[in-house]
């Protein structure tokens, strides 16, 4: 059997539910009107009492995320783990493949050494090589050249080779003391002897004004394809061979044959003037008839 107690607490539970159920919503909304009011009329309390609470929830909120950023630190870790071990391994192999070309290099050194002494070769003097910085560009429809910021004084001398990080750009054309004018390969007057680097058929890189400059006598039995190397020849004696200036863009069409030089003209900030003592005049060769192709 309920004791009396229980039954009396019963009976007054069931009023004071009803007037919860029937007050709660007014008493909500007079709160809430009540808190826009003091809102409005103090400010700074309002600021005190948010930054009060918020340095008290600052606590539990940062103790509740701990976990999770534990969790997600463990992760990347092992993620971080995994990717360093795949590198790792990446970088064993290329290093055993660095050690082989290591042997054969050397190996190669050594018969080069041998061979040179055999020849009696005389070694080419070394290149002599200055910085420049692009100060001008007097590119356009008719001119293709920029002005350097080296001149005489910097060890800059007319002929010299002028070099990007890509290949050729052209050749120093115009001196004085302090600059120097530079004709680029794509200039109307621009006239580079070159050779197909996988045949050594020889031709002559003549710019039009264009981006893309074309090969001159080039033999008739020729069939250059897209995408060959197109390096300096050494005729004439201007550049040493091996100087890479472009790939073939152009092969059909009836057309001349282009190259797609390997600089980027429009990109020209710092170049390097290159002097690779090589001495001697263009020579003009004839072609003789037939073998040329235009």
């Amino acid at each position: 059997m309920r004791e009396p107690g229980y039954r009396f607490a019963k009976r007054l539970a069931v009023p004071l539910r009803g007037f919860a159920h029937r007050f709660v919503y007014p008493l909500l909304v007079l709160g809430a009107f009540t808190l826009m009011i003091l809102g409005k009329a103090d400010l700074l309390l309002i600021e005190r009492m948010r930054a009060t609470m918020a340095d008290a929830l600052a606590p539990i909120l940062s103790f509740m995320s701990e976990p999770a950023a534990r969790v997600a630190d463990g992760i990347e870790a092992g993620r971080e783990l995994i990717r360093l071990h795949d590198e790792n391994v990446q970088l064993r192999r290329e290093n055993e493949r660095l050690r082989q070309w290591q042997l054969v290099a050397n190996r190669l050194e050594r018969e080069n050494v041998q061979l040179r002494d055999l020849a009696r070769l005389i070694a080419e003097p070394p290149a002599t090589m200055v910085a420049a910085r692009v100060v001008a560009d007097a590119g356009g429809i008719f001119v293709h050249s920029v002005l350097i910021g080296a001149g005489a004084k910097a060890g800059v001398g007319k002929g010299n080779a002028v070099m990007t990080s890509e290949g050729l750009a052209g050749r120093v054309a115009t001196l004085g003391d302090r600059s120097a004018r530079v004709l680029l390969l794509t200039d109307l007057n621009s006239r580079i002897p070159v050779m197909i680097e996988s045949t050594r058929e020889r031709a002559m890189l003549a710019g039009d004004n264009s981006h893309v400059p074309r090969l001159l006598y080039l033999p008739s039995t020729a069939q250059p394809n897209l995408g060959e190397r197109i390096v300096t020849s050494g005729d004439g004696g201007n550049f040493p061979p091996g100087l890479p200036v472009g790939v073939i863009a152009e092969t059909s069409g009836g057309g001349p044959i282009r190259v797609q030089p390997f600089v980027d003209f429009n990109r020209l900030v710092f170049v390097r003037v290159v002097d690779f003592k090589v001495e001697g005049p263009v020579v003009q060769t004839e072609v003789p008839r037939g073998r040329e192709r235009r």
